[in-house]
């Protein structure tokens, strides 16, 4: 007596219309999809994103690169005890490029700053100020303006020309790096008692509970790294401008220490001298 033995191989079962909107994929992979995940999956995986336009500050006048020299009392004609902070010019401030709409994608002026020995710069960087015959320069720097007419490579930016006494001007620069101070320092915390039974004198003290939420939540003000980070204050004064000199004396205290470079612009006023969008 014979018997006869049929093997049977299972096939996987098409997808009914019901499971998905689109056609049945060819993948096996697909096939072993929850029907959850195969929904909300992107077959065009070739489409691409635009392009983000560039961005960047937009200023409200070309303005300067400057060094720091250091702080001062100004008598103004009335008697009146002026704090100011007096800023030198080195040799530079003279346009490297001119940048466009159809070349770069924006408007922009590029200013040089501080002639270097010849050595001190790359062979690319020297390539890029010999284009338009430039001396070498340690900074560059660019300006984002709204118009860039009038503005041609190897032209000279002089401050007397630019600014008056007076004007509002936006200074901005690296401050004085400290370290890694604690937050009395950094955020001038108060300190606890400094009698002999107090076990906290300048210590953070709690920060956040245990159970809940059982973390420290991002932001928390905590003892790090302090100063040597680029900041900008805004509006300040021009008192006097010394073309003998080459010196100019701004109203208050400015990032850095003596020697730092400075960035001065027009103060930007919204509505004014650069537009509400």
């Amino acid at each position: 007596m014979s018997l006869s033995v049929s093997a049977t191989i299972p096939t996987a079962k098409p997808f009914s219309s019901s499971a998905t909107t689109s056609a049945a994929p060819s993948s096996s992979f697909l096939l072993r999809l929850p029907i959850k995940r195969l929904s909300a999956l992107s077959l065009n995986a070739t489409s691409s994103k635009p392009s983000a336009p560039i961005s960047a500050s937009m200023e409200a006048g070309i303005g300067v690169m400057a060094t720091k020299l250091g702080m001062m009392s100004f008598f103004d004609p009335s008697g009146v005890v002026i704090p100011v902070t007096v800023v030198g010019f080195r040799e530079g401030n003279i346009v490297t490029q001119i940048k466009t709409e159809a070349t770069d994608g924006y408007d922009a002026v590029q200013v040089g700053y501080r002639r270097i020995r010849d050595r001190k710069l790359t062979k690319p960087e020297m390539g890029h100020l010999e284009k338009s015959g430039i001396i070498p320069l340690r900074h560059l720097q660019e300006f984002r303006l709204q118009s860039i007419e009038g503005f041609q490579p190897n032209q000279r930016l002089s401050v007397e020309e630019l600014f008056k006494e007076g004007d509002l001007v936006d200074v901005s620069g690296t401050t004085i790096g400290k370290g890694f101070q604690g937050g009395i320092k950094r955020h001038n915390f108060r300190r606890g008692p400094m009698s002999h039974g107090s076990k906290s004198h300048r210590q953070l003290g709690s920060i956040g509970a245990g159970t809940t939420p059982g973390r420290v939540y991002p932001g928390k003000k905590m003892p790090g790294r302090m100063g040597g980070t680029k900041t900008k204050i805004r509006k300040l004064k021009i008192i006097k401008i010394d073309t003998d000199l080459n010196i100019v004396m701004i109203n208050g205290a400015l990032p850095g220490k003596p020697g730092n470079l400075l960035r001065i612009t027009p103060a930007k006023i919204v509505g004014k001298n650069i537009p509400k969008s």
